[in-house]
């Protein structure tokens, strides 16, 4: 007769209550959202995290490891764009990995190790990280890298006692077209048999750290506003991150609040980077829907004024003018810029309101 006391059952039903109260954090007290799309954006949201969370720490497997998409355009949470690819893998710091990677088109790519806390909690700190300016590459242009506690020739990066997940980037100028990356990850060191894993105990745990990865994803958001209509002072490349931040981008944000029949016009001018991008999210860090709109842009598809400077125009309506980004018709949201590895901190971007008439 089949057991039906399983720790794995509890942790399970602890996932799927968690689930059925989440959108009460959208719907009603300090957070909740004023517009109907944000709403479903927001139930969208709820399942993008879980599913998140199932792949990182339910599926994954140590021993076996495989990089999975954890953002991507039916995939939003956490600040997706619309040129980038990031896969995740959970590692064990006693053990060494094999990873390698055709760039493709690939204009910045990275390797990132983050350390903390190994119960579901978010990585408090960078362990390391290996980009194409740090690594030598194969004769056919591919890249191999060694993560590991012991020391290793070539490209190589350190494994630290906390050290729980590795993070892949990839940025693409033109990532429609463009030949994405290709990462791949092996397990140097033997495997413990199947039975030995595959037990109630190890999968009831993992049911527990996905439930705790997730009500910390949702204790931070919805995000607000902040100051609208302006963006921020772009800061330094960080010394130190929270989560699976990057740890070679400068970053800037700033809100928008507009009328149908308005526009914010962003001047500004960006260092030498690899790459640099501004996206437009909602209050889930949700970047809007790129199928339909283009609502990011970067420096490859920045038309410069003739001082090398450029304006980027924010409205719900395409006013004719170059460097217009879609607002889809929202009446506000968050504005996210960054540069990777970029020569100098960016210069402050000034912002100001105008009507669409004044710009045709």
């Amino acid at each position: 007769m089949t057991d039906t006391s399983f720790e794995t059952s509890a942790a399970v039903y602890e996932l799927l209550d968690t689930m059925k109260g989440l959108d009460q954090e959208f719907l009603t007290g300090p957070k909740a959202l004023a517009d109907d799309q944000a709403v479903l954006e927001g139930y969208r949201w709820i399942f993008s995290i879980t599913q998140v969370a199932l792949d990182v720490y339910v599926w994954a497997d140590t021993n076996r490891p495989r990089f999975t998409e954890i953002v991507g355009p039916y995939k939003k949470w956490g600040g997706d764009n619309s040129d980038a690819f990031y896969f995740m893998t959970r590692v064990d710091p006693s053990r060494t990995y094999r990873v390698t990677v055709d760039p493709g088109d690939a204009v910045y790519l990275s390797l990132t190790v983050y350390g903390g806390p190994d119960d579901g909690r978010y990585s408090e700190r960078i362990v390391g990280t290996l980009n194409t300016t740090q690594m030598t590459p194969n004769p056919d242009g591919t890249y191999e890298m060694m993560i590991s506690p012991n020391d290793h020739d070539g490209n190589f990066l350190k494994l630290a006692p906390d050290a729980v997940v590795a993070c892949t980037r990839d940025y693409m100028n033109n990532p429609v077209n463009g030949e994405k990356a290709r990462w791949h990850i092996e397990c140097l060191d033997p495997a413990p048999p199947w039975s030995d894993i595959h037990t109630d105990a190890e999968v009831a745990r993992r049911f527990q750290h996905a439930t705790t990865w997730v009500k910390q994803q949702a204790a931070m958001v919805p995000i607000p506003l902040g100051t609208l209509n302006h963006i921020d002072d772009p800061f330094p490349v960080p010394t130190e991150t929270f989560g699976w931040a990057a740890g070679d981008a400068s970053y800037a944000m700033g809100a928008f609040e507009l009328d149908d029949d308005e526009a914010l016009v962003l001047k500004g001018s960006s260092p030498e980077c690899v790459f640099w991008n501004m996206c437009l999210w909602n209050q889930f860090l949700h970047c809007f829907n790129y199928d339909y709109d283009d609502v990011t842009t970067n420096g490859s598809k920045v038309q410069l004024d003739e001082d090398g400077s450029w304006t980027i125009v924010i409205a719900a309506k395409d006013p004719g003018v170059p460097n217009w980004v879609s607002t889809q018709g929202r009446p506000h949201g968050r504005i996210w810029f960054r540069w990777f590895l970029p020569e100098r901190t960016p210069d402050p971007i000034s912002a100001e309101v105008v009507k669409l008439a004044e710009l045709s």
